[in-house]
Parts: C-alpha cells; sequence; structure tokens
C-alpha cells in the first residue's frame, strides 16, 4: 500500500495535523477574548522576568494571540487567533479588533504545540500597516525578540532599533522570541459577529462602536490597568 518511507512518513504527518487543527477550530470571539484576558493576567504575575512595565506602559499597539498552534511534520505551519488594541491620542486603549496571525516553516521536524504570543508595537508605523488590514512581521515592520524585566534597560542594539517586540509562552514565563515573517490579519468575520457588519477596523480604534460585549471591554479595561501601573 505505501510505495516508498516517504509517504508513510507523511501519512503519520496527516494523523498529526488533522486532529490538531480540527481541535483548534477557530474559538467564538469571545472566547477568544476572555483567553486574551488570561494571558495579559498571567503577564502580570512575574513582573521581574515578564515584558517589561516600561515597555508595556509606551506601546503604541498590543496584540494578544492566546494558544497559537504550531504542528509540525516535514512542513510546519502555525495559526493562531487573538485581538489587537492601539493606544488613542488622548493615552488610553482602543476598543480591539480581532486578528489572525499565520506562519509557516520547511525542515524535518515533527510535533505540535499550544503558544502564547505578545506583540508590543513601539511605532506608529507598524500601527498603520495593521489599520490597512495586513502586514508581516520583519518585512513591512522590523521585530525583534523582547527583552525581559523590570526595565528595557538591557536592550540590545538590535533591539532597540525594532519596530515590534515579540515575546510567546510555552510552558512558565514569557520570553522574547524572534517571529519574523509571520503575517497579522485583521479577522473581518470575527469584527462582523462582535460589533456588527461593516465595521472597518479604524472606526473600531477610533471609538466608533457601541453595545461593545463584557469580555471585548474586559479586555480593554486590563490594559488599561496594566500599562498605568508604575
Amino acid at each position: 500500500m505505501f510505495k516508498t518511507p516517504l509517504h508513510r512518513l507523511l501519512l503519520i504527518g496527516l494523523t498529526l495535523l488533522l486532529p490538531a487543527m480540527a481541535v483548534h477550530a477557530e474559538d467564538p470571539p469571545l472566547v477568544r477574548a476572555k483567553n486574551a484576558v488570561r494571558v495579559l493576567n498571567d503577564i502580570m504575575q512575574a513582573p521581574d522576568k515578564a515584558i517589561p512595565q516600561d515597555l508595556l506602559r509606551d506601546a503604541r499597539a498590543i496584540a494578544v494571540i492566546p494558544d497559537m498552534l504550531k504542528v509540525g511534520f516535514v512542513f510546519g505551519g502555525r495559526r493562531g487567533e487573538g485581538l489587537i488594541s492601539v493606544k488613542s491620542p488622548d493615552g488610553t486603549w482602543s476598543n480591539p479588533s480581532f486578528i489572525s496571525m499565520t506562519g509557516g516553516s520547511v525542515g524535518f521536524q515533527a510535533g505540535v504545540s499550544s503558544t502564547d504570543v505578545i506583540l508590543v508595537f513601539r511605532t506608529q508605523r507598524g500601527v498603520d500597516s495593521i489599520v490597512r488590514g495586513k502586514f508581516t512581521l520583519g518585512a513591512d515592520a522590523s521585530a525583534a525578540a523582547g527583552p525581559v524585566g523590570r526595565t528595557t534597560s538591557a536592550s540590545t542594539d538590535e533591539q532597540m532599533k525594532a519596530e515590534i517586540y515579540s515575546y510567546s509562552r510555552s510552558r512558565g514565563l514569557f520570553a522574547g522570541v524572534a517571529i519574523d515573517g509571520a503575517a497579522l490579519r485583521i479577522d473581518y468575520d470575527a469584527n462582523e459577529a462582535v460589533y456588527g457588519a461593516g465595521i472597518t477596523p479604524r472606526r473600531i480604534f477610533e471609538g466608533g462602536v457601541s453595545n461593545v460585549p463584557g469580555p471585548v471591554v474586559d479586555f480593554r479595561d486590563r490594559l488599561e490597568e496594566y500599562t498605568s501601573r508604575q
């Protein structure tokens, strides 16, 4: 039945890939919002070994992608869904837009993992890119593994030039991680389900939505709370 060892490897890969992707079918938007709040809460449990407080406070936008799935077997891929909020001109955080994040890799690999990902935007250029609907880390905006600790004073020259700091957590504490090549997109379907038809990301970010569900408001409020701490 199997002509070559490669056929057997591909069959094994499919047995890993298909169940994992089925389990990771797109979460309902409000479940996604609750999971993103969980990730934010977890960040603040260990401020000495997590994302620096001054970096969070000065961020122009913050994206949280909880439980991003990475599947690998010869050909690998990753996908996750989350939320992004931007800082308004008055210094407060906007209602979040829903987003998806995808990326791929090639090489001999096997296994399935789930990772929380956080992106901290340091410049307006990265924010403008996501408002337009899609951008790629490292291509449309420079990205680097983010520093950890109480402050960003230990950042390297390469880190300081980055427009976006990226972090992930598979087990335990968050750590900086380089994820160049991942594509971030606005999830228009999720936005429509939560905010209504025809609502653009710009309108969401500029406060032009009403009747925002509690879990989505909670994400914005947690950002307000955590980034205002001294």
